[in-house]
């Protein structure tokens, strides 16, 4: 069987992201071969934003020491893991479609042969309305998540760049055709 494609979705906090996930999980709801597992993150599961699973600091940590997670990062004083059941599923020769951080992309392929890295960008001042209009973070975390955004680009024949800073219809388009490409990226 085929080994699965992992795709990371990265980009700045705002760049619409989580949005575009949650539009192509409708769109391929039918496709079994996709798969959009939720993170687990250390934030409660009322704070607003993505749908995540709510995990404690103790709780992160020991699964992270237990290798329960395919990948894990820190950011904006938050953890993020990524289910190990993800690696069931690109045995299985399916696509999962993950939400992660910029920071693991280089841990990414160097685990993963089958990788396909979706980064997803706008204008800072976009950006900067968008993270607002969440409500959930302080001026001072809004202006910390700004300045990450300057981070450079991935580079390499793995990365496809969407620039999101038009209609959500226009970016998933770009977004469903970055998913679906054939034949899959190898390393």
């Amino acid at each position: 069987m085929a080994e699965g494609r992992l795709i990371l979705v990265v980009g700045p906090s705002g760049a619409g992201k989580d949005s575009l996930i949650e539009a192509a999980m409708a769109q391929l709801a039918q496709d079994q071969r996709f798969h959009f597992p939720k993170r687990e993150v250390t934030r409660p599961s009322d704070a607003g934003g993505e749908d995540h699973i709510a995990v404690s600091e103790q709780d992160f940590a020991a699964r992270q020491a237990a290798g329960g997670y395919a990948l894990a990062w820190g950011a904006h004083g938050l953890h993020y893991g990524i289910p190990i059941a993800v690696i069931d599923l690109l045995a299985n020769g399916d696509t999962v479609v993950i939400n992660t951080s910029r920071t693991v992309i280089e841990t990414a392929r160097a685990t993963y042969r089958n990788l396909r890295i979706i980064y997803v960008i706008a204008p800072i001042a976009i950006l900067a309305q968008r993270i607002a209009a969440r409500g959930r973070e302080s001026a001072e975390d809004v202006a910390q998540r700004l300045a990450r955004a300057v981070m450079s680009l991935p580079s390499g024949d793995d990365v496809v760049i969407i620039t999101n800073d038009g209609s959500l219809e226009q970016a998933l388009a770009a977004f469903i055709a970055a998913l679906t490409h054939e034949p899959a990226l190898t390393r």
